[in-house]
């Protein structure tokens, strides 16, 4: 009696022991797939919004670029993906959703046309001790655009900064664009003004590979 009552602790000790290394390995696997789990940034989950200003009451005049281009890559975080990342917005994807279909021609040939290089705004994204801080060249000018970042869900990123055309060496192409635009640049008190600082919101969500 005292032999098959030890044979069926020891089955069941067994079968315990069993069960433990399986559940071992699932967390093992678990942990091992979080491990190797990667932030990647791609194009076509990223859009570029500005918002320009008129009138001496600063009203905003919202837009975007809906193609920018860069070569998809990853990282272990957020900031590692978006790294040293390289980009080019073509000036041809301007879009303002202008009921009138005048707008956007306007802010290319008056504005963009008035430039050097008009054709691309191009640069680099980087991340200093946590802050990100974009190299952009535009109308042949190459200057820094510090950025504030915003990361929720671990994966959605969105960046803002203000550039000042003045950096950029733009102010005679913000006023060839004023000059088309005068009348309807013009406030309640008359004046028709344009202004040289336009923000600049880029939103990306990073997937997993």
């Amino acid at each position: 009696m005292k032999k098959i009552s030890l044979f069926f602790i020891a089955i069941a000790l067994s079968l315990t022991a069993c069960k433990q290394e399986k559940k071992e390995s699932k967390t093992e696997t678990a942990t091992e797939v979080a491990s190797t789990a990667k932030f990647v940034v791609k194009p076509e989950a990223t859009s570029v919004k500005f918002t320009a200003y008129k009138t001496t009451d600063k009203v905003g005049v919202g837009g975007e670029f809906t193609s920018v281009e860069f070569e998809e890559q990853s990282g272990d975080t957020p900031e590692e993906a978006l790294n040293n990342l390289n980009f080019s917005i073509p000036v041809s994807s301007l879009f303002t959703n202008d009921p009138t279909n005048t707008r956007d021609a306007k802010i290319k040939a008056a504005f963009f046309g008035a430039m050097l290089d008009t054709e691309l705004i191009s640069g680099t994204l980087k991340f200093v001790n946590g802050s990100a801080i974009a190299t952009v060249k535009m109308n042949g000018e190459t200057q820094n655009l510090p950025m504030d970042v915003t990361i929720t869900d671990e994966r959605r990123v969105t960046l803002t900064g203000v550039m000042n055309l003045a950096d950029w060496k733009a102010l005679g192409a913000l006023e060839s664009l004023n000059k088309v635009c005068f009348d309807l640049h013009k406030g309640a008190d008359g004046v028709s003004k344009t202004w040289e600082d336009v923000a600049i919101e880029v939103n990306t969500f990073l997937r997993e590979n």
